[in-house]
């Protein structure tokens, strides 16, 4: 109650998910119920902890500003001051930290503050900020005359500090891209430490004397030694720090820790701690090959590089830190009599609502029905287009409705469908409060609203990739098809023959030295011509009619030529290969598809679709499948395997891990369940014998 309330006096909830991307999405849910400020996500590494890589800098930054939330908020201003909750991926929790994290002091400015410029440049170089000549990047700081330029690591935009002589005049965002000043920053320069291994005289005596007892690291323990700052140093932090710590340490008096879905999460931390412990033997296996030494500090420290979730649970009850579950199973109370690790049981008693998938008939009379038995009903859509046609049907079909604004302190009234805007993922139902939440997902079957890749697909090439003018800001690069590289300058209208237009301005590099450069007046109605410019480095600008933008157009075609020779005479021996064709979808396809626990997304099936018509023809598949983590890559690789079992053929599925040999194992498995398929694995966690009773097998 104290956290939905806003107090500042709660202590904070510690919410942990299995995932990176559980976190964020469960951040931004949240952010209906709370204000945003007061949630943030503590991320984890994406670097492991034995590897020769440091985590981003932007990462460690917010990493530390959370720190610094929890140990020391500042209740002056709510952008840094006291969390309510934090949300965690698991990997995040296994990862020691090292002790006093949270009692860096980031290097905090605001306008009229009196402080010397030397010393705010001393104290960015103490927090591994790096000095440069231009600010680029995050973690960089530049100096010139009474202006200081810092890009923290928090921060969309770098600010840029004006002195008069030691009083701050002034602070301001600027852009990157053409170092230009923009509005005022109101909350004035808020810089963490860029790395959570600072290097101080103890950190460098301490590499100094480790230098001979880890000869495998012993160039980066003399580099660190000298106050260098080398790639990959925070894996020496264990032996170079007082001491490492849990995130469950830093947390203040009160705070609740609350496990979201823990069999996942038990899951995925298992997983987590049998990957660390892979990858180290397999670094090892390369360093016998010649390659870098891992950094391995379990023989030195005599502990491994992330604890295990019971080592992490076991510290919470030593430390006396309230540890919650929420799961989405009922307990069955004949089989925990005897579970001695859960004090209380409280059953909250919701379930997930019907899914309508876009029938909006059924879902209008599933609505008039529960308004007409009293139910207090929330209809939430991510966009407001959506929830304005929803409550336009509603009110055609004479269904009491009305708008929801989670900005104030609205209710939900029995007999009415409130409709309301906001990023939630899935609804629930509780059938004792009679309350019921519809997502967007529950009433279409698609997660959020938006132009999918399949829509794109419908749309000219022209026309996906020509420049939005409403996107681009002064300085921006763009590229003209043919001028060549030029810089967005602005939008104007101009009178030509009595007809009023709007021009998109681009400059270009003079023509003559000492003048200033060509302009480009490009008309709104030939924007197909123009796009943005992607390139990774600051590009120099063409000149009008010059050969430059010619040469390299010359060049880039010459290359395509040569890339594309080689593609054809590939494809050509492809294409006189003979393979299987493969029969159509049996009955038993189509049993094993319909029994999928989810349902499928529009992109998801239209790769299925076209892998299963590659099967069918007599061309080998050539095809890859892209997809981030949990889009359903591994689906689509069950049923084209299942359509080739049905041919007859056998189907050997290659995976870079043993970790994912035992994960697809049971995927496999589960899904064939109900077929007459037999599922092996075969990998080093397999023995001798089973390994031959596989691979004879083969030939059953």
């Amino acid at each position: 109650e104290a956290i939905a309330s806003g107090s500042a006096d709660a202590a904070p909830l510690v919410v942990v998910t299995a995932t990176t991307r559980e976190a964020e999405d469960l951040e931004t849910a949240l952010g209906l119920f709370l204000p945003s400020e007061r949630i943030a996500v503590f991320p984890s590494w994406e670097t492991l902890p034995h590897e020769r890589l440091s985590p981003r800098s932007d990462t460690v930054g917010r990493r530390l500003a959370v720190l610094r939330r929890l140990a020391h908020p500042d209740p002056g201003d709510a952008a840094y001051g006291p969390l309510s909750v934090v949300v965690a991926p698991v990997r995040a929790l296994l990862q020691p930290l090292t002790k006093g994290l949270g009692d860096l002091v980031p290097v905090a400015l605001r306008a009229g503050d009196e402080r010397p410029l030397e010393e705010v440049v001393d104290a960015l170089a103490a927090a591994a900020y790096t000095r440069t000549d231009l600010v680029e990047r995050r973690g960089e700081f530049a100096v010139r005359g009474g202006i200081l330029d810092v890009f923290p690591p928090t921060e969309e935009h770098p600010v840029r500090i004006e002195f008069w002589g030691d009083t701050v005049e002034e602070v301001r965002w600027f852009k990157v891209a053409d170092q230009r000043s923009l509005e005022v920053a109101d909350h004035g320069l808020w810089a963490p430490p860029c790395r959570e291994l600072l290097l101080t005289d103890q950190v460098r005596a301490r590499a100094r004397a480790l230098a001979d007892q880890l000869p495998g690291v012993s160039e980066m323990l003399s580099k660190v030694a000298e106050g260098i700052a080398v790639e990959g140093m925070e894996s020496l932090a264990p032996a170079l720090v007082d001491g490492m710590e849990s995130v469950l340490d830093a947390l203040p008096e009160g705070a609740v820790v609350l496990v979201v879905d823990p069999e996942r999460v038990r899951r995925r931390a298992h997983d987590l701690v049998a990957t660390s412990e892979e990858f180290l033997e397999a670094s090892w296996a390369n360093a016998a090959a010649g390659n870098h030494v891992p950094v391995d500090l379990q023989s030195l420290l005599g502990s491994a590089s992330y604890w295990s979730m019971a080592e992490v649970r076991a510290h919470a009850e030593a430390t006396g830190r309230a540890w919650w579950t929420l799961t989405p199973f009922v307990a069955d109370t004949d089989l925990v009599i005897e579970d001695d690790d859960v004090d209380e049981r409280i059953a909250v008693r919701t379930t997930d609502p019907e899914a309508f998938r876009g029938d909006t008939e059924r879902t209008v009379e599933h609505l008039r029905e529960r308004v007409r038995d009293g139910w207090a009903v929330a209809v939430v859509t991510e966009g407001p287009g959506l929830a304005k046609r929803v409550a336009e049907v509603l009110r055609e079909n004479e269904v009491a409705v009305q708008a929801l604004d989670t900005s104030r302190d609205d209710t939900l009234t029995g007999g009415t469908v409130h409709v309301t805007t906001a990023p939630l993922g899935r609804g629930f139902v509780h059938e004792a409060g009679r309350i019921e939440v519809l997502t967007e997902t529950d009433l279409t079957g698609q997660p959020g609203s938006g132009t999918s890749t399949k829509d794109m697909r419908r749309m000219p090439s022209r026309r996906r990739n020509q420049v939005d003018p409403l996107q681009l800001r002064p300085g921006d690069h763009v590229v003209h098809e043919q001028h060549g590289v030029g810089r967005f300058v602005e939008m104007m209208q101009r009178t030509v023959a009595g007809a009023t237009r709007e021009y998109l301005v681009i400059e270009y590099a003079p023509s003559k030295r000492g003048q200033p450069g060509d302009r480009l007046f490009v008309p709104t109605d030939q924007l197909d011509q123009v796009t943005k410019y992607v390139g990774g480095e600051e590009p120099t600008l063409n000149k009008m009619g010059g050969s430059d933008w010619s040469k390299t157009k010359s060049r880039a075609k010459r290359y395509v030529k040569q890339i594309a020779a080689d593609l054809i005479r590939l494809y050509s021996a492809r294409q006189a290969t003979k393979g299987h064709a493969f029969a159509p979808d049996s009955p038993w396809q189509r049993e094993l598809e319909e029994a999928f626990a989810y349902v499928e997304t529009p992109d998801q099936l239209v790769s299925i679709d076209e892998v299963k018509a590659d099967m069918e023809k007599q061309v080998p598949m050539d095809r890859l499948i892209c997809g981030d983590v949990g889009y359903g890559k591994t689906e689509i690789a069950v049923r084209a395997a299942f359509k080739a079992i049905q041919d007859g053929k056998q189907v050997a599925v290659l995976v870079p891990t043993t970790l994912l040999v035992s994960q697809h194992l049971q995927t496999f498995s589960e899904r064939y369940a109900q077929f007459p398929v037999k599922v092996r694995a075969l990998s080093r966690f397999q023995s001798d014998k089973e390994a031959r009773e596989v691979l004879d097998g083969r030939s059953e």
